[in-house]
């Protein structure tokens, strides 16, 4: 439910118009001039403003300047004749959302005012992140050469409107990449979303990205805004951009050619504003070639690419990653920020880190919820890295809060024979040994972990299943 002003001369109009506001639960401030219109905004919380454009004494015009002196985030939303749509135009050049032409239906007036909504909370929730220091999460890390490479290119291409692809690893930061250039972009007080194209299926993603009229297909009980209309005027990141299916590939090749799109069900083009960052750990040169890619797509996202090299080619941004993940989850939990011990720091950098920096972020969390003492020393890092150590036996106590429920304030002693064991084999002996120091509590097993019970369920079951673990974990 929104406040909404209604600012008409027409007393006719005035109600007709609050009357479809309030059907959709919206509460309606009239007002039967710009003077007073003004007055209730000095008086109020308003959040959007639907005005005349041709009123006597101060026209439509005029009040929006004056609005945009007060609040330069206030949407406002012209009503306007025919024969006005050149100074609707001018209108919205000065800084209006929308307009709609009289005589307009209901649902017309509904859409603009859902889509003006919409794009007001995402701006103050931009705004509110800023403010609250949250940009920090989005600084770039720059202290190797490569990396140094890469932000420069980034610092170019903010500045631009072209769409962009970003390539490389599973892990290397493309949506920290993503975020980085819209915070410094002239679209910064626009929205940011973001759009995983593999979590969904076809059918869905189509709905997610563009929307659907209601009863477009089962389930469509009512109409739903896509991504695309959402982040008008901002930026839209489509991650996994490779997973794609082929017929949303040409759908998403006309967007990007006429920034025009439909929604599911319906027939009338929408017209969007909207910077596309697509993001991809695939070759798509080699997806082209293999007939799962568009190559007209390719090029029409290739505008501006950018290579995000992976963590063991910037080992110099190691240490400073992990002493601000640490620092991150310290905060968090309230608890003093830890540093990380010479042989910590060693192990960290001579890892080849195939999970590149969301791995790195997942070890420093760990180790700062495990690790109660002022330093992080390198035992408790050790066991996560895969044998980084060169092949020497490496006995790892791992310290965890005596508070999670068990008599002992450690886990037991086990063995990293510095081999190479998988990955997979780290994740199960860690979680068997905490739980075991947890004596078999799996609650506290998942809180000491960073993990949702729901989760440590599924992995015991189905060690179990495989035989790797005895029936009674």
């Amino acid at each position: 439910m929104a406040r909404i002003l209604v600012v008409d001369d027409k007393e006719v109009v005035r109600d007709g118009v609050g009357l479809t506001l309030a059907r959709s639960g919206h509460g309606v401030c009239p007002a039967s001039d710009g003077p007073s219109a003004l007055e209730q905004l000095d008086k109020r919380k308003i959040d959007l403003v639907i005005t005349d454009l041709s009123m006597p004494g101060m026209d439509g015009l005029e009040l929006l300047h004056a609005i945009r002196e007060r609040d330069e985030h206030m949407s406002v939303i012209l009503m306007t004749a025919y024969g006005s749509i050149e100074k609707a135009v001018e209108a919205m050049r000065a800084g209006a959302w929308d307009f709609v032409t009289k005589p307009f239906h209901g649902d017309e007036l509904q859409l603009a005012v859902s889509r003006a909504l919409e794009h007001g909370a995402m701006r103050k929730e931009n705004r509110t992140l800023r403010a609250a220091g949250q940009s920090e999460e989005i600084d770039m890390v720059a202290t190797a050469p490569a990396m140094q490479n890469v932000v420069a290119q980034l610092e170019v291409i903010a500045e631009a409107n072209a769409d962009v692809l970003l390539t490389g690893e599973s892990g290397v930061g493309k949506e920290v990449a993503a975020k980085w250039i819209h915070e410094h972009s002239p679209r910064k007080d626009g929205g940011f979303l973001a759009v995983n194209c593999a979590a969904l299926p076809g059918p869905l993603l189509e709905s997610e990205l563009f929307g659907h009229e209601k009863g477009a297909f089962t389930g469509a009980a009512e109409r739903r805004l896509g991504r695309f209309e959402l982040a008008d005027g901002g930026t839209l990141l489509l991650d996994e951009i490779g997973e794609l299916d082929l017929a949303l590939q040409s759908k998403l090749l006309r967007v990007l050619q006429e920034r025009t799109f439909e929604r599911v069900g319906a027939s009338r083009s929408i017209r969007t504003d909207v910077r596309v960052i697509a993001a991809t750990n695939r070759d798509l040169a080699a997806e082209v070639r293999a007939g799962r890619f568009r190559e007209d797509l390719l090029y029409r996202l290739n505008v501006l690419p950018v290579h995000l090299p992976p963590l063991r080619d910037r080992r110099e941004d190691i240490i400073v990653l992990a002493d601000r993940f640490l620092a991150a989850a310290a905060r968090r939990d309230g608890r003093p920020v830890p540093s990380l011990a010479t042989d910590a720091q060693h192990a960290l950098v001579s890892y080849h880190w195939p999970g590149n920096v969301r791995e790195l972020k997942n070890i420093c969390e760990r180790a700062a919820v495990l690790c109660r003492s002022s330093e992080v020393p390198g035992r408790v890092v050790a066991p996560w890295l895969g044998g980084s150590n060169g092949g020497e036996e490496v006995a790892v106590e791992i310290e965890i809060p005596a508070a999670v429920g068990s008599e002992s304030s450690s886990l037991p002693t086990w063995i990293c024979d510095g081999q190479g064991k998988t990955l997979e084999v780290l994740e199960r002996e860690t979680i068997l040994a905490t739980l075991e120091a947890c004596g078999g509590h799996r609650q506290n097993t998942a809180r000491a972990l960073r993990i949702g019970v729901r989760t440590l369920g599924l992995k015991l079951r189905k060690w179990k299943d495989e035989g790797l673990i005895a029936q009674d974990r």
